[in-house]
């Protein structure tokens, strides 16, 4: 048990005073604080047609605890996914691998240490949402328990899982990071959808791990008897439509039931049970090379009347002259093979399908939803753009070579930006063919965003975790149509040229910002 604190208490403190850490827990406190939106805002968190709930304690308090499991189950996931390649990177693995601490010990440990920085920020968002009755309610009490318990029973065992299939991600899938994120996001998505679908039936939240089907059926339930309507769907999520006339009702949460509260208990076995089944398969940081590796033949020396020949030795004056090359061309090239070779060579193909089918599919949709989908899709890539030199340990090299501030950043950006915008390029030619230009002078505005964001993100955060989390935020968010999000331009709204110049300076803020902490870095290695 020892051992297991220690590894515990050792990972959670050093996730905790990471900027990854602290940037994610502004990020979700500003998304906690939308949660509640004000009566004249343009969106919803949970719509039911023609009808609306007062703010009290039991709206607010439930609403921000499924939102809260909701949202902080697919970025904490890339928050947390790492925890075991940190052990392989700073080679801590090794050490553990050689003390009589058990497979499951440890693999449950890095699970209950997930947890803990998972339940860091869900405390931060619990904080807000009380907050955000005061701001919002109009004259209702604060009944505490209309808080506690939907956290407790929402939020806690779904971020247990989290935590849980984040460690089982590893340990089958391994350094396949982008396979991982494709199929836990699969995975959420086809539970939320079954849980959205239309239904008669009472809620029983059973095989709900977020225990949003409970809220909505509930609400549903009692717009229906006591409104005598026939709604059949309540919608949950970052809603946009246009204001209509809506009725109030005062909805005073939900009646909990013995079966939906062991239901959690077996979510949380659930997890437990995914944690034992892959100490099976751990490695424990034993990386053998494979068996049937072709083994290195000896060199044999000629010999001479039983003497071997001593080789003569290399001539300086056989060797072709040193060319030198300041250029930054060779730099480009070889960060874009480096993007192109990066991960298995097959991964391409998602890629290449959906930029082919912003070809074909309606303007709107390839703008809004498919262009965003198509560069998540890179941020494995991104995300190491700058970074994959620190990890690799020849920064080094890197920081003491001829001009790297003039040369290799510039480089990385440019070779970003080019992977952008070749897998744009379907949208660029159906804009410039309508005679868009507006439309393709944000575009690029866009790509330069996200590589300057992934840019400066790295050299601050010197790894990967935190542009991956910002870069899924705001991809979500971008995808539930909300206009701060929009960095590529694609809604009507931001069709102007005050956008288009909003967002530069954005850019050059990012850039002068990566710039000097480069230069930092470079000076103070």
């Amino acid at each position: 048990m020892q051992y297991i604190y220690s590894i515990v208490k050792a990972d959670y403190l050093q996730r905790t005073r990471s900027y990854a850490f602290l940037i994610t827990l502004a990020i979700t406190i500003y998304v906690a604080y939308l949660f509640v939106p004000p009566v004249s805002a343009s969106y919803t968190t949970l719509s039911a047609t023609g009808f609306k709930s007062v703010y009290n304690s039991a709206w607010v308090g439930y609403i921000s605890a499924t939102m809260t499991a909701v949202m902080l189950s697919f970025s904490g996931f890339l928050l947390v996914n790492n925890s075991i390649k940190r052990d392989i990177d700073t080679e801590v693995g090794l050490i553990i691998a050689a003390t009589p601490i058990a497979n499951f010990s440890y693999l449950l440990a890095k699970q209950l240490s997930n947890f803990a920085v998972l339940c860091t920020i869900a405390v931060c968002t619990f904080a807000v949402s009380v907050l955000m009755f005061f701001l919002r309610g109009a004259g209702y009490p604060l009944v505490l328990a209309h808080f506690i318990l939907p956290y407790l029973l929402f939020v806690l065992p779904a971020m247990f899982l989290v935590a849980a299939l984040a460690v089982v991600a590893e340990v089958f899938l391994g350094k396949r990071s982008m396979l991982q994120f494709i199929i836990y996001f699969f995975l959420c998505g086809i539970v939320l959808s079954s849980l959205n679908t239309k239904s008669t039936a009472p809620p029983s939240g059973f095989f709900d791990p977020f225990g949003v089907s409970l809220v909505t059926g509930s609400i549903k339930n009692e717009i229906n008897t006591r409104f005598h309507q026939h709604i059949d769907q309540v919608s949950f999520g970052f809603i946009f439509s246009k204001r209509k006339p809506f009725q109030l009702i005062t909805w005073n949460g939900i009646s909990w039931t013995a079966l939906f509260i062991f239901s959690r208990l077996l979510w949380m076995s659930f997890a437990v049970a995914l944690v034992y089944l892959s100490s099976f398969f751990f490695h424990r940081f034993d990386f053998k090379k494979a068996a049937g590796k072709k083994k290195k033949q000896p060199v044999v020396m000629p010999h001479d009347e039983g003497f071997a020949v001593i080789p003569a030795g290399i001539s300086s004056a056989e060797l072709p002259p040193v060319a030198f090359n300041y250029s930054i061309i060779p730099f480009i090239k070889t960060e874009l093979l480096l993007i192109v070779r990066q991960g298995n060579k097959w991964w391409w193909l998602p890629s290449i399908g959906l930029s082919i089918s912003m070809l074909f599919a309606p303007l709107p949709i390839a703008s809004l939803y498919l262009l965003p989908a198509l560069w998540f899709l890179q941020v494995t890539r991104l995300s190491e753009l700058v970074t994959k030199e620190k990890t690799n340990r020849l920064h080094y090299f890197t920081y003491a070579s001829y001009k790297p501030l003039q040369r290799m950043l510039p480089a990385q950006i440019i070779a970003g930006f080019l992977l952008a915008m070749a897998l744009a390029l379907p949208l660029v030619l159906r804009y410039a063919i309508v005679i868009d230009g507006l439309s393709i002078i944000n575009l690029i505005i866009g790509a330069l965003f996200m590589v300057s964001l992934a840019v400066c993100m790295g050299i601050l955060s010197g790894g990967k975790k935190m542009f991956e989390v910002i870069f899924f935020l705001l991809t979500y968010t971008l995808l539930n149509r909300m206009p701060f999000a929009d960095y590529p331009g694609s809604l009507p709204q931001h069709h102007n040229l005050v956008f288009t110049g909003v967002l530069s300076a954005i850019i050059l803020a990012l850039l002068l910002i990566s710039f000097a902490a480069r230069r930092y870095q470079a000076r103070h290695l």
